[in-house]
C-alpha cells in the first residue's frame, strides 16, 4: 500500500507507554515483564544483546513458537514491498538509537494475507553500546482500508469534478477557498492545477459583483441556498455565470462548508438578449408589442407622477377585422395592419407612442398631457387614418375603429387599472354601437359589475344543480282548454324563493354557459316528460325556448334529438321556440338546416315574439315552422292603438293562410283576451290563466282536464 494512503502522523503512539528498563542485569527478561508483554494485544519484539522476546500475539500471528526470534525470522514476514524500506530504518536505529515509525503489511500466517501495521522500534537504553530495543506493531488494516475507500472516492469525485465544465469551488464560511476544480482554477487562477489553496474567493472576482457574492455566502453560513449573477472579462471576451451556493450542514445545523456551483451562461445570455429585443418588437408592423408596450406604460406613469402630468391611454380594435380576412383572405389583413401601424406613428406627437397588443388590437400612450382634451384630439387624428383608402390587389379594404380611452391618475391609479378602465370603455362602446371614440366613466364598471355578477350567479346554479323548470299552460281561448305547456328557466335561492332567468341574461351571451344551461334544462324538462308518461299522464306538448347562442354551432339539433332518444320522449311532444331576431342575425342558410332536420324528425317549431324583427312575410313561408307566437307587447298595445291592433290581426289571419298556429303571448285582461277573439286569435297564454307552475302543479293540471 502506498505511503500516502495512512497518516502515520496522526497514529497512537504505542511505545510511550513500554517500560523503560526491562533487561535483567544478566541478559534476561522477568517472568512478570513477559506476562505483561503476552496481555498486550499489539505484535511485541523485545531485542539485546544476549536476548529477545517475542510475545504471544506476534507468534501466534506470525506462527512460530520460539520466544526467542531473529530479527531476520520475523523481518521476513513484512510484505516485499515494505521490507526493504523497513530493514534501512532498523540498521540506522540501531547506529543511531533514534525510534522509528512506519506503516507495513505483515502476513497473517492463518490467512496468508497481509494486514496493515503501524510499526514503531524504540530503544530501551541509550547509555550502552550494545542497544536493547522494544518493537511494537499496532494493527491499522481497518484504518488503513477505510483510508483507502475514502482516497479513492476523494479522487473519483475529484475526477468527475474535474471533467464537469462547470467551475466548482469548496469554499470555507470565511470565504477562503479550499478546493477547485480544473475549470474553477482555469477561469480563476488562469492554470489547470493549484496546489495549494486558502486565498479569498470573493478577491478573485470582479468588484462590482462582491457585495452580490457577500451576500450569497452570508445566506448560505445561515443554511439558506445562495444565488448570484457574476461576471468576468471585458469587452467581446466578457463571460456572464450563474452562481448557485449550497451550504454543506453538520449534525448540528452548522454550516461547515459551502459548495459553489458557477455555470457559464454567456450564450443563454446572448440568446436571452437578442430574443427579448425581438420579443419587444411587433414582428409585422415594427411597432411595440403587448409586453414593451406594458414596461413604456409603467414608465410614463411613473415619469408622470414625478412631473405631476397626466398619461392617456387609448385601446384600438379594428371593426369587422375578421370579415376582412374571411373574404379578401390573411395577407389583405397583414396589408391593413403594416399600412395603418405606419399611419398611426407618423401621426403622434412625440409624447405619444403606438404598440400593436395582438391581432387587430392597439394601444396609444400619450404622456405629460396637461389635460384631457389632449386624448380627445388624439383619438380625431388617429380615428381619421382610415379615411384614406387602403387597397390591396387592386380592392379597396373597408375598415373602422373602435377606441377607448382612459386618463392617470383621474380614472385609476396604476398601470393595470388604467388598462383596465381603457377596455371597459372600449367595450362599452363595441356594446352600444361599434366606431368612434368613449373616453371611460366609473358608471361603466356598474355594468360589467353587473355582467360579471351574472355570470357568476349562472356558474353557481350550474355547480349547485339548481335548474327546475317551470311550466306556463297554453290555451283554447273560447274553452280555456289546456294545450299544452311553454317550459320556462327557474331555479330557487337559499332562501326557496323562485328566481326568473332575467338575472342571468348574460350567460346566454357566452356560448359554454347557454350550452350548459340548455343541457341541463332539456334534461329536467324530458325526466319530467318520461315521468309523466310512466305515470299514464296524458302529457300535452311541451314548448322549449332556444336561445341564439346555441346555434353558433351547427350540432344543436344532433343534441336534442339525442336527447330524446335517450329519455324515449315522442317527438311531437316536444316544441322549440326560437326567435325572429335568431333567423335575421345567423342567416337562412346557417339556420335552416337545423330547423328543417328536428321538423323532419317530428319536432314541431315555433317562431316567439313574432313582428319584433326584421323578417320579412315572404321569407316566413321558407322557414319550417309549426306556430308563431304574437309578442305580447302587441298584445299590450292593441287596444290603445289601431296599427298595432291590424297587425295582430293580419298575424291571426295570416295563420290559416300558412297552415300556422296562432299563439298571443302575455294576456293578462279579459279585455285583451276579448280583442285577440275579434281578430281571429284562438290561442294564448298569460298571467289572465296562469303563471308559470311547477312540476307537480302540471301534473295536476294534465290530470283534471278541466278548464283553467
Amino acid at each position: 500500500m502506498p505511503r500516502s494512503y495512512l497518516q502515520s502522523d496522526s497514529i497512537l503512539n504505542q511505545a510511550d507507554t513500554s517500560p523503560k528498563i526491562i533487561i535483567l542485569s544478566k541478559g534476561q527478561i522477568s517472568d512478570a515483564l513477559k506476562f505483561a508483554f503476552d496481555l498486550l494485544p499489539h505484535l511485541v519484539w523485545v531485542t539485546g544483546v544476549t536476548v529477545s522476546y517475542a510475545n504471544s500475539a506476534l507468534k501466534q500471528y506470525i506462527g512460530v513458537e520460539n520466544n526467542d526470534i531473529p530479527e531476520n525470522e520475523w523481518m521476513k514476514f513484512i510484505h516485499p514491498e515494505d521490507a526493504e524500506h523497513i530493514y534501512n530504518l532498523w540498521t540506522h536505529a540501531q547506529k543511531t538509537g533514534q525510534k522509528f515509525e512506519k506503516e507495513c503489511r505483515i502476513k497473517n500466517v492463518h490467512t496468508s494475507e497481509y494486514e496493515w501495521f503501524l510499526l514503531l522500534a524504540k530503544s530501551m537504553s541509550s547509555h550502552t553500546v550494545d542497544l536493547n530495543w522494544m518493537v511494537t506493531c499496532t494493527n491499522i488494516n481497518e484504518r488503513a482500508a477505510l483510508l483507502r475507500e475514502t482516497s479513492d472516492m476523494l479522487r473519483a469525485h475529484t475526477d468527475m469534478l474535474d471533467v464537469s465544465v462547470d467551475c466548482i469551488k469548496i469554499v470555507r464560511p470565511n470565504g477562503t477557498v479550499s478546493h477547485m476544480n480544473r475549470s474553477g482554477c482555469l477561469a480563476l487562477l488562469g492554470r489547470e492545477r493549484e496546489k495549494k489553496f486558502g486565498m479569498k474567493w470573493l478577491d478573485l472576482l470582479p468588484p462590482e459583483v462582491r457585495n452580490k457574492g457577500q451576500k450569497a455566502i452570508n445566506d448560505a453560513i445561515k443554511g439558506k441556498n445562495g444565488r448570484f449573477a457574476g461576471i468576468s472579462g471585458m469587452g467581446e471576451g466578457r463571460q456572464y455565470w450563474d452562481n448557485i451556493l449550497t451550504p454543506v450542514i453538520n449534525e448540528n445545523g452548522e454550516t461547515t462548508s459551502i459548495l459553489c456551483v458557477s455555470r457559464d451562461v454567456t450564450l443563454q445570455k446572448i440568446a436571452e438578449d437578442k430574443l427579448r429585443v425581438s420579443s419587444e418588437i411587433d414582428e409585422l408592423t415594427g411597432l411595440m408589442n403587448r409586453r414593451s408596450f406594458k414596461k413604456a406604460l409603467k414608465m410614463s406613469i411613473l415619469q408622470s407622477r414625478e412631473a405631476k402630468k397626466i398619461v392617456g391611454m387609448i385601446l384600438i380594435d379594428l371593426d369587422h377585422f375578421k370579415h376582412i380576412n374571411d373574404t379578401l383572405g390573411h395577407p389583405a389583413g397583414d396589408h391593413l395592419l403594416k399600412i395603418l401601424s405606419k399611419r398611426l406613428a407618423n401621426c403622434l406627437n412625440d409624447n405619444a407612442y403606438v404598440a400593436r397588443l395582438g391581432g387587430d388590437e392597439f394601444a396609444i400612450i400619450i404622456s405629460h398631457m396637461s389635460d384631457a382634451e389632449e386624448m380627445h384630439q388624439v383619438a380625431a387624428k388617429v380615428l381619421q387614418q382610415l379615411d384614406a383608402p387602403i387597397t390591396y390587389l387592386g380592392k379597396l379594404i373597408n375598415g373602422g375603429m373602435s377606441m377607448g380611452g382612459a386618463i392617470y391618475p383621474t380614472d385609476a391609479k396604476d398601470f393595470l387599472g388604467l388598462m383596465k378602465c381603457a377596455d371597459t370603455a372600449l367595450n362599452d362602446l363595441k356594446d352600444r354601437g361599434r366606431g368612434g371614440f368613449r373616453r371611460f366613466s366609473h358608471e361603466m364598471y356598474e355594468v360589467t359589475a353587473l355582467r360579471a355578477q351574472q355570470l357568476d350567479t349562472a356558474r353557481d346554479i350550474l355547480r349547485g344543480n339548481l335548474i327546475e323548470p317551470f311550466y306556463q299552460p297554453k290555451v283554447r281561448l273560447d274553452t280555456r282548454e289546456l294545450i299544452g305547456f311553454e317550459a320556462l328557466l327557474r331555479w330557487r335561492d337559499a332562501e326557496g324563493v323562485v328566481c326568473l332567468p332575467s338575472t342571468i341574461v348574460e350567460a346566454f351571451n357566452d356560448y359554454e354557459l347557454a350550452s350548459k344551461i340548455t343541457e341541463t334544462m332539456q334534461t329536467r324538462i324530458f325526466q319530467d316528460i318520461a315521468m309523466w308518461l310512466k305515470q299514464g299522464i296524458d302529457v300535452v306538448p311541451i314548448s322549449i325556448n332556444a336561445s341564439p347562442v346555441e346555434f353558433m354551432r351547427d350540432n344543436y339539433a344532433e343534441k336534442l334529438l339525442k336527447r330524446l332518444s335517450t329519455y324515449q320522449i315522442p317527438h311531437h311532444l316536444v316544441e322549440i321556440e326560437i326567435t325572429e331576431h335568431m333567423l335575421a342575425e345567423r342567416g337562412y342558410e346557417y339556420v335552416i338546416r337545423a330547423l328543417k332536420k328536428m321538423k323532419n324528425a317530428g319536432v314541431r317549431i315555433a317562431l316567439d315574439d313574432f313582428g319584433t324583427g326584421h323578417s320579412s312575410f315572404t321569407h316566413l313561408r321558407d322557414y319550417p315552422v309549426d306556430c308563431l307566437k304574437i309578442d305580447c307587447g302587441f298584445v299590450n298595445r292593441m287596444n290603445e292603438e289601431k296599427s298595432i291592433n291590424a297587425i295582430v290581426e293580419g298575424i291571426a289571419k295570416l295563420g290559416p293562410i300558412l297552415s300556422l298556429d296562432i299563439i298571443a303571448e302575455g294576456i293578462e285582461t279579459d279585455l285583451q283576451l276579448q280583442s285577440l277573439q275579434a281578430v281571429g286569435c284562438n290561442m294564448g297564454q298569460g298571467f289572465l290563466f296562469s303563471r308559470a307552475i311547477c312540476a307537480d302543479d302540471a301534473i295536476c293540471m294534465m290530470q283534471n282536464h278541466m278548464p283553467i
